[in-house]
């Protein structure tokens, strides 16, 4: 069974309580860049208190010190999980590591599900690439460096498997068959992610903007296994 996360990729702290209100009480809950800025930590804080696992979902790339104090600082929060890019490095990696001293789980994005081949290879200057090869090798580096798992699409489920062994794979980019993919270009539906190994299944707009969020929250879970 995998664990389903809502994405809260929403405008205000209004409009995500309003969501909320019509999900299960104490549901895993996704932070993304936008909610995170226009909110603040305060939110997060309110989220936690009200017992919500929070996904603290910031893909932090910089240097080490930088985001060593970043996941300290969001484990104060109490979040549950937090991400780091794997792009970042493996001492970057090891520095978020420390920081974390168990208190929250990092995992590592490997390659966006917003990218296809084309657009991956041109943002890391190659002519072509293999996405498979480029995702095994950031979620060794991750792995290596003591992440507890990684991010990645389904479709890279089975080559990310062996190398995570126990730990986390999130898988953004979850549709069912009649969703629209958006933006995402490597999408799955959240049987076919749960049956090849996801661990957690992040779902965002096919919950957010249904005409029942409450039903459709409830037919992924049942779906996710």
């Amino acid at each position: 069974m995998a664990e389903l996360i809502v994405a809260l990729d929403l405008p205000d702290a209004q409009s995500a309580v309003a969501l909320l209100d019509q999900l299960p009480e104490g549901c895993p809950v996704k932070i993304g860049s936008v909610l995170m800025t226009q909110a603040g930590s305060g939110f997060v804080r309110t989220l936690v208190a009200h017992g919500h696992p929070v996904f603290l979902d910031l893909k932090w790339h910089d240097i080490p010190n930088t985001v060593r104090g970043a996941v300290s600082a969001a484990a104060d929060l109490g979040v549950e999980m937090a991400t780091i890019h794997a792009l970042g490095g493996a001492a970057m990696v090891e520095a978020a590591v420390q920081a974390a001293a168990g208190r929250l789980k990092l995992v590592a994005v490997t390659v966006l599900t917003s990218h296809d081949p084309a657009g991956f290879a041109a943002a890391t200057g190659h002519a072509t690439v293999d996405l498979g090869d480029a995702v095994s090798r950031l979620a060794r580096l991750a792995m290596a460096a003591g992440a507890d798992g990684v991010v990645c699409s389904a479709a890279e489920l089975p080559i990310v498997g062996p190398i995570v062994g126990a730990g986390r794979i999130v898988v953004p980019g979850i549709r069912r068959a009649d969703d629209g993919a958006g933006d995402q270009h490597r999408v799955a539906t959240p049987e076919a992610a749960a049956s090849a190994g996801a661990t957690h299944l992040v779902v965002g707009r096919p919950i957010l903007e249904a005409p029942d969020p409450s039903a459709a929250w409830a037919a992924f879970r049942q779906a996710a296994g």
